[in-house]
């Protein structure tokens, strides 16, 4: 989430609260402050789409849907792959219609964000996965001859 122009706002949280958001913070390396921005972001998001949430990954935070492991971008990646066909992808993955378009609609509004993932995904090889997985076998289907 990149933020070109801010705002000072100040706010009193509960002591609890205030030592949780900077457990949040060290953990992923952000200031307070910047761990308190992501997190209203975040919540206003999730108060603006239908079906969203925000979770950790490899990646760093990403958008999912909620009930599900997929987050947006992998929605989009189904998607690109059956040409913008909402009701195959709900097929697919057996799920309404509503939560499919609802990925597409936080796409829409937050492009560059899934770009940028599905840029990251694109550029995945073997060779990169067997690093992160050394148990990663790579594998090939091979051709039978028909007699």
């Amino acid at each position: 989430m990149k933020q070109t122009r801010s705002m000072v706002l100040s706010m009193r949280l509960p002591v609890e609260s205030g030592q949780r958001l900077k457990r949040i913070a060290k953990r992923h390396g952000w200031t307070p402050s910047d761990a308190s921005a992501r997190l209203v972001e975040e919540g206003l998001r999730r108060s603006e789409f239908a079906f969203l949430d925000f979770r950790d990954s490899p990646s760093g935070r990403q958008a999912y849907i909620q009930g599900s492991t997929l987050a947006v971008w992998e929605v989009m990646f189904l998607l690109r792959s059956y040409k913008g066909n909402v009701a195959a992808v709900a097929r697919h993955l057996k799920w309404p219609e509503a939560r499919v378009r609802a990925a597409l609609y936080y796409s829409e509004a937050f492009p560059a964000e899934i770009d940028e993932a599905m840029a990251e995904n694109d550029s995945a090889d073997f060779e990169s996965l067997k690093r992160m997985l050394p148990q990663a076998v790579n594998f090939a289907v091979k051709k039978i001859k028909r007699i």
